[in-house]
């Protein structure tokens, strides 16, 4: 089986784990959750960076330090993995959804703005809901398939509301935007290193930031609020750091970052060079104001096709593809959050194809992949 998302193992994983073994730190203290935090902070070029044991956690976090309460509103796209919305209902808020642009799979800046001023009002500095009265506490975008939204938009909008930037960054780890990188660009960047990710540590996160305070505020957070060594503890925290063992695997796989980034681009690449003219198939998007770090890649395909036949047909040939993100307001749990019209989102969810895009594939393995998906695709 040609994998959809393989973790790329061999490097200095094995090595860096026997060594919290050998020391016997195993826990969330130990030598390499300092190291990955600092070598986290230097790749996305941010000052500060605390690690955590998901990034969901990264995220619910970030919004606690970022002064996210319960009852409140946080603006997300539509169009995300469902813990994005998770996060927001762990801090007791609620997802305000908003609809994503067509050029790049990210919240449409222009939406926002006019969801906010239809629906908004001003009270002593802050901004309301007008027809729940709830306060609107900050602007989440997503940074879809490591594609970073249109920050400096966003970030005129924030001012203009007084909101709190925070970035679910969580496949973008060596994503680039406007030519420089990304760990300052929001007020908060949350990364994941799940097992599927470009870097992973088997789980985890991280949070990046240019503010010392808020990332002393979602260490202290994360670390169940605790003061000093005795059981002293000054607010409700949470057990959420990462531990010595997953950030061993993370410092080994950040040794590499260049290198895997480098072949998920050679990955979309490929598939774009292979797959462009054939009939009522598109490409996934890029956008000329930053540079993806590919996590996934794949195709739009017409609707004249069934992504989901498309998958049962590959996985006979041994080639794992899947559906991509089914988006929040169409869920379960959020059917009724506040949300903006829906047409890009409720459109492309059905319509997107991801194909093999581990960092392991072969070149064979990727001509396999496309001649494979030819022939289905040809009937």
């Amino acid at each position: 089986m040609i994998f959809l998302a393989e973790p790329n193992l061999t490097g200095n994983e094995r090595k860096y784990l026997n060594e919290c073994i050998d020391t016997t730190f195993v826990s969330s203290v130990g030598a390499f959750v300092t190291k990955l935090e600092q070598e986290v902070a230097d790749v996305v070029e941010a000052k500060y960076a605390t690690a955590v044991s998901s990034g969901t956690a990264g995220l619910h976090m970030a919004l606690r330090a970022g002064g996210v309460e319960r009852g409140e509103l946080v603006c997300i796209p539509s169009f995300t993995f469902i813990a994005t919305a998770n996060a927001v209902a762990h801090c007791g808020a609620e997802p305000w959804l908003i609809d994503v642009s067509e050029i790049s799979w990210t919240m449409d800046p222009f939406v926002l703005e006019k969801e906010l001023e239809e629906k908004t009002y001003e009270k002593n500095g802050q901004w309301y809901h007008k027809e729940t009265g709830k306060r609107v506490a900050a602007i989440m975008p997503v940074y879809t398939l490591g594609l970073p939204a249109m920050m400096d938009r966003l970030r005129e909008i924030g001012e203009k509301y007084q909101l709190p930037l925070i970035a679910d960054g969580a496949a973008a780890i060596g994503a680039q935007y406007n030519g420089g990188n990304i760990g300052s660009i929001a007020d908060a960047t949350v990364f994941s290193f799940n097992g599927n990710k470009t870097i992973t540590c088997g789980g985890g996160g991280a949070i990046v930031s240019n503010n010392k305070e808020l990332i002393e505020r979602a260490r202290h957070l994360a670390t169940t609020a605790r003061c000093g060594i005795d059981y002293e503890h000054d607010m409700v925290g949470y057990n959420n750091r990462m531990t010595n063992l997953q950030a061993a695997v993370g410092c080994a796989q950040l040794e590499r970052v260049y290198e895997f980034v480098d072949k998920k681009r050679r990955i979309r690449d490929y598939y774009n060079s292979q797959l462009k003219d054939i009939e009522e198939v598109s490409l996934f998007p890029d956008a000329d104001w930053a540079k993806s770090a590919c996590w996934f890649s794949g195709v739009v395909l017409g609707r004249r096709y069934k992504v989901k036949e498309i998958c049962t047909a590959l996985k006979e040939k041994d080639i794992e593809a899947r559906t991509f993100w089914k988006p929040v307001h169409l869920q379960k749990p959020y059917k009724h959050a506040q949300r903006s019209n829906m047409p890009v989102s409720e459109r492309i969810w059905e319509e997107i194809l991801t194909l093999p895009s581990s960092t392991g594939i072969t070149d064979e393995e990727l001509a396999y992949v496309v001649t494979t998906l030819k022939n289905i695709l040809k009937g």
